[in-house]
């Protein structure tokens, strides 16, 4: 969700061959990928156009991009350098919870 957002913010659509490329995966992963969030009324495609998010889609993008950069700004505030906070962010902010996300949240606010 979070690569569809960033493909349509940066290039204005978001297309199989650039996710997959991006991905590091093939074309037919991402088009089953793609038909899942579709059944799920995450994205809206038409055949040979690009994918679009669908409100709930924007939805879901937009909060995933929060709790990476929560993620990410929690690391950092550890120590953890930049770059390699941006690639923990990837695996751990698929598995951590609300309530461990509104102690990270809590602790980046009582810093300052």
């Amino acid at each position: 969700m979070e690569l569809i957002a960033d493909l349509i913010e940066r290039q204005g659509e978001a297309r199989v061959v650039d996710m997959a490329r991006q991905l590091g995966v093939t074309h037919v992963t991402v088009n089953r990928t793609i038909h899942r969030l579709q059944k799920g009324g995450l994205v809206a495609t038409e055949p040979y156009r690009a994918i679009f998010l669908t409100t709930a889609g924007q939805r879901l993008a937009r909060e995933s991009r929060e709790r990476h950069d929560l993620v990410v700004r929690f690391l950092v505030a550890l120590g953890v350098p930049p770059a390699v906070a941006e690639s923990d962010a990837e695996g751990i902010e698929h598995h951590v919870s609300r309530e461990t996300l509104r102690v990270f949240r809590h602790y980046l606010e009582s810093r300052g």
